[in-house]
């Protein structure tokens, strides 16, 4: 148990010293977690209209983008320097068109002693900029935003629910740019 009068470092990946580290999550119990994420890639009408007929050179964009970021939440510890290698359990990815954007969600789930919210964030981070990557010979302004941690549950800091963001609709109330 943490001393209440004790001051917290809410810098866990500093040593005393001032250098980077890796926490030791050693000690910690192992417990069911889940993080999910999500974050949105601003596309010109010209392309929406290329992935919603799928007449794209290199393919089916949304699901290359969703193949793209499960990989990359299994690779997250080789790209973020002090993340812990976690066994994932799960990982879904969903990628749609809406009005005017692709949104990404991704949710990993593990059984560990630290959060995969790192997990979530990298698969959407990687599944946008594969939209860029499938898209960008239709259209060189498209934008990334929004990328945040929507959800996480388990361990010791228990459950985070992000606040509403107006800029970035829900999926359930963002209209969904069908033919």
């Amino acid at each position: 148990m943490t001393n209440p009068t004790a001051p917290s470092n809410p810098l866990t990946h500093l040593a005393p010293d001032g250098t980077a580290r890796m926490v030791d999550v050693g000690d910690k119990p192992v417990t069911a977690r889940s993080a999910t994420a999500e974050g949105y890639v601003r596309v010109s009408p010209e392309l929406a209209a290329r992935i919603r007929d799928n007449t794209l050179a290199k393919g089916s964009l949304l699901e290359v983008a969703r193949l793209a970021g499960i990989q990359a939440a299994k690779r997250t510890d080789e790209l973020i320097p002090l993340c812990h290698t976690l066994p994932l359990d799960a990982v879904d990815i969903r990628a749609e068109l809406l009005d005017g954007r692709v949104h990404i969600t991704a949710t990993a789930r593990t059984q560990s002693r630290t959060g995969v919210e790192m997990e979530a964030l990298t698969a959407v981070a990687v599944a946008c900029l594969t939209v860029i990557d499938m898209g960008k010979a239709v259209d060189k302004g498209m934008v990334i935003e929004g990328i945040r941690v929507l959800e996480k549950t388990g361990g010791r800091s228990g459950t985070f629910i992000a606040p509403s963001q107006e800029h970035a609709p829900s999926p359930a109330s963002a209209k969904k740019d069908t033919p």
